[in-house]
């Protein structure tokens, strides 16, 4: 069981203070705001688990990600990394409440504990990660500015992209990125500048510009809605970095642990090469780090306060990182979004978690 005790920075201070008879206004201040900056007295884990779901803030509607089908059913990468969540406390992938957020307000709602976790926001930043109270807990999604053609162009690299008109957001740091681009490389190009990100979308499918540069991300949204979304191509090449994670409060390391070593799981059962199809065959499997994974060799879940085969039950719900990625943006999707930095270590991308011992 986690115990929280939470000491304030100034009690040495106050201490001080109080013996000596000195106690001002400004200690008084001091003692109000460290009172009032954290009000959650038990973990996050303990209230999920009174109140039987995980409330998870996701972005809506961005397709492929999380979006909202017309019976209200919600479906995506990110949607399914909650559904991870709540397969590791509750053995259950559908307890959990989805809530429609956007913009900082996002820090906002968690940090009052409207909501348990935020699986998509900004990108990761060092302001970001320690200004508002949260935490990013790892890396779920490797972005970054790149660019999308039409296949039509017969382009297969960006450093192919040669007098064309590309549409960029004005006044951004996206079009700066794209200056910088074609500076560095000596290529031609021409800008077509638009105020809103929802405008570059229709003038692509307009054909107003020969590409559109963005998040991958994004793009790939554009190309979701698109009537033939296989007939446009988004180029490996990425213009910046810019990765997304879930996000907890600060002060629980607790739940911050369960966030993460969920989203370890996922990749660990990738690299094992266990799936949620052959999930039962490979309890059998002899290797140590399979077992543990599949907790029928160890208890990796009481440090945590969860069972010994969260993450059994983690990977028979919802699959291993691979098999969610596959789910949401392979080729059954009609517009595949290629591995690139998503892929594991192994082949040559940045995704990689901790051994399970």
């Amino acid at each position: 069981m986690w115990r929280f005790l939470r000491i304030p920075a100034s009690a040495a201070l106050l201490a001080a203070m109080l013996l000596g008879g000195q106690q001002t206004a400004f200690a008084q201040q001091a003692e109000a705001e460290t009172e009032a900056s954290a009000p959650f007295t038990i973990s996050t884990l303990e209230t999920v688990r009174t109140r039987g779901y995980v409330i998870c803030a996701a972005t809506n509607p961005l397709p492929g990600f999380a979006q909202v089908s017309p019976e209200g059913l919600w479906s995506g990468f990110d949607v399914d990394l909650c559904r991870a969540i709540a397969a590791a406390v509750f053995g259950d992938p559908s307890r959990v409440e989805f809530r429609p957020l956007s913009g900082q307000s996002r820090f906002a709602h968690l940090l009052m504990g409207e909501v348990d976790l935020v699986v998509r926001n900004s990108p990761w930043t060092m302001a970001r990660d320690t200004q508002y109270g949260a935490t990013y807990v790892t890396t779920s999604f490797f972005d970054g500015q790149a660019f999308m053609v039409p296949d039509r162009l017969g382009v297969v690299s960006a450093y192919e992209l040669e007098d064309v008109t590309i549409c960029v957001t004005s006044n951004s740091d996206a079009s700066r990125r794209l200056d910088e681009f074609f500076f560095f490389n000596q290529l031609a190009y021409e800008e077509l500048l638009y105020e809103d990100r929802e405008d570059l979308a229709v003038a692509y499918r307009a054909g107003e510009c020969d590409a559109v540069t963005g998040a991958a991300s994004w793009l790939q949204a554009i190309r979701r809605t698109m009537p033939d979304p296989g007939s446009n191509s988004i180029l490996p090449e990425r213009l910046s970095k810019e990765p997304y994670g879930p996000v907890v409060r600060s002060n629980d390391p607790q739940w911050e642990a369960i966030v993460r070593r969920t989203l370890y799981a996922l990749i660990n059962a990738e690299e094992y090469g266990v799936t949620s199809i052959n999930i039962e065959s490979m309890m059998s499997a002899r290797t140590p780090a399979i077992r543990r994974l599949l907790g029928a060799e160890e208890d990796v879940g009481s440090d945590i306060g969860l069972r010994p085969t969260w993450m059994r039950d983690v990977i028979g719900s919802v699959g291993n990182y691979g098999e969610i990625y596959a789910r949401h943006f392979g080729a059954v999707a009609g517009a595949q979004l290629l591995r690139g930095q998503n892929a594991l270590w192994l082949n040559g991308g940045l995704m990689y978690a901790p051994p399970v011992y």
